[in-house]
């Protein structure tokens, strides 16, 4: 299958479901992200070191091998079709996230992000407004390598907790990163329509769920 989006000089091809070559400055979080598979679950598949090393050309299984294929992963609570809908179960204490906070100011929109099909919000504003870290965590992932997000950032909260914020202008974190919450992570940049806005997701053992479920209620002046 072959869809164009707006702005793209190429066409966007359906990526291959069953594997992955390794590209220079990828990441395992953001495979498994652009892949929305868990990063424990691509991580035992291909038999990775606990660093979750890998390295450009390297070829990584995108599913379990054929034995493992009949066992389903006790980790994931809620199937995809449901993620947006309900909150997953309640995680361990040590796999909570206990304090969330959006990460900026503006008009939430609940949208499906196109060329990976998860479900996430819009949250637009002005260019150059502050973005930061929705909760505490480690910076896993900074770059423009994964289609569709423009400058991105994967920040990893805990085991099972992950959140992600695209179409920034500047970056003022790295890879590696520990971050507060509340931290200044980014400016924000244009959309696919060159509106200015922040693409959020939190992802749960993998997929995505409704952010609004663990962000703080906003008043009704819409913030």
């Amino acid at each position: 299958m072959v869809l164009l989006f707006p702005g793209c000089s190429e066409p966007y091809r359906k990526p291959d479901t069953r594997s992955y070559t390794v590209r220079s400055g990828d990441t395992l979080y953001s495979i498994a992200w652009r892949h929305s598979v868990d990063y424990r679950d691509l991580a035992r598949w291909n038999n990775l070191s606990a660093d979750y090393r890998i390295y450009p050309g390297q070829v990584l299984r995108l599913r379990p091998s054929g034995a493992a294929r009949g066992v389903k992963d006790q980790r994931r609570s809620t199937p995809p079709s449901a993620a947006m809908n309900a909150r997953p179960r309640t995680p361990s204490p040590a796999e909570n996230v206990t304090s969330w906070t959006w990460p900026t100011e503006g008009t939430t929109t609940a949208v499906r992000h196109a060329p990976t099909g998860s479900q996430g919000i819009t949250i637009t504003g002005r260019a150059g407004q502050e973005i930061r870290a929705a909760a505490r965590g480690k910076v896993v992932y900074t770059g423009s390598g994964l289609r569709g997000f423009g400058q991105l950032i994967i920040v990893k909260h805990t085991n099972v907790f992950l959140s992600a914020y695209g179409h920034n202008r500047a970056l003022h974190v790295k890879e590696g990163d520990e971050v507060a919450l509340g931290q200044l992570i980014a400016d924000m940049g244009l959309g696919p329509d060159r509106i200015p806005m922040v693409y959020f997701e939190i992802r749960y053992n993998g997929m995505p769920v409704d952010p609004r479920l663990y962000l703080p209620q906003r008043s009704a002046g819409g913030l």
